[in-house]
C-alpha cells in the first residue's frame, strides 16, 4: 500500500488508522499513543504515531523519514510505506 499526498494532507494519520482498523496494531498501543500525543497537545495525531517514531516527527507533527510497517490479515500480507510529503 502506498499513500501519496501533499504535505499535511493526513497521509500518516490515514495510514495509521488503516493499520489499526485492519488489526495491524492493538487498541492498547493506540490508547498509549493517544495519551502521549494529548500530553503534547497533539491528541489527533495518535494514528500518525504508528508510523512517525522519531521524537522530532512527533513534536513537529510531520513525517521526516520513511517508515515501513508490515502486518497480516486473514487473507493478505500487507506492507505499508509512509514517506514525507
Amino acid at each position: 500500500v502506498v499513500v501519496i499526498g501533499h504535505v499535511d494532507s493526513g497521509k500518516s494519520t490515514t495510514t495509521g488508522h488503516l493499520i489499526y482498523q485492519c488489526g495491524g496494531i492493538d487498541k492498547r498501543t493506540i490508547e498509549k499513543f493517544e495519551k502521549e500525543a494529548a500530553e503534547l497537545g497533539k491528541g489527533s495525531f495518535k494514528y500518525a504515531w504508528v508510523l512517525d517514531k522519531l521524537k522530532a516527527e512527533r513534536e513537529r507533527g510531520i513525517t521526516i523519514d520513511i517508515a515501513l510497517w508490515k502486518f497480516e490479515t486473514p487473507r493478505y500480507y500487507v506492507t505499508v510505506i509512509d514517506a514525507p510529503g
